[in-house]
């Protein structure tokens, strides 16, 4: 027999759709990105939310109410090692067995492929079997393999420069950093944020 309260437990109320929630729509995984909460006179209150397919990327505006029964997405994440990209292949394997590998394309990784090291871990969402996307740390430590030298007498605050990563992606930087150097990145911006090791 089912016990009504553990049926109930993995549903959410409409008003808990807040960004960053998980849910179940239409037998797909989407969370929100964005939410508002809307009462108009005399009509039943509704929450109107911006959410993203997990699985095709697709964003959305749709609106909720107390009736509709919402289920949360069981989503597990668990810690994988990054060993190599090919063609557009990216191979990853469990962190303590490298025969256990399997490969996964650019659309899952999406922009974070551009700081992806051979032999980082990094975690993968799952839903189900299926693995619907791959989280990076927020700062990685990356090395400068190409930078152009700064010019004799340019001290001025400010100045920039772009350099290219071992990854292969390229980063705009301070003027003082130079080949060789390690520097931390902020893979969700894209950004720089401090050497962390000079040459």
């Amino acid at each position: 027999m089912v016990n009504i309260y553990d049926s109930l437990k993995d549903m959410l109320a409409y008003t808990d759709l807040k960004p960053g929630a998980k849910f179940i729509l239409d037998g797909e995984p989407y969370v929100v990105l964005d939410y508002s909460f809307a009462k108009k006179c005399r009509q039943k209150p509704t929450v109107q939310t911006k959410i993203r397919n997990l699985i095709t990327g697709g964003v959305v505006e749709r609106s909720f109410g107390q009736s509709d029964n919402i289920k949360e997405a069981d989503i597990e994440n668990k810690n994988v090692k990054f060993l190599y990209s090919n063609k557009g292949e990216f191979w990853f394997c469990a962190p303590n067995n490298p025969k256990e590998r399997f490969k996964l394309s650019e659309e899952i990784i999406g922009d974070g492929a551009r700081f992806l090291k051979g032999n980082s871990i990094v975690q993968v969402s799952l839903f189900g079997e299926k693995i619907i996307d791959v989280i990076l740390p927020v700062k990685v430590d990356l090395k400068v393999v190409e930078a152009p030298p700064a010019v004799k007498g340019n001290t001025a605050q400010g100045v920039t420069k772009q350099v290219k990563l071992e990854t292969g992606e390229y980063v705009t930087v301070p003027i003082f950093i130079n080949q060789g150097d390690i520097i931390r990145v902020n893979t969700e911006k894209g950004e720089y944020v401090e050497r962390v090791s000079k040459t």
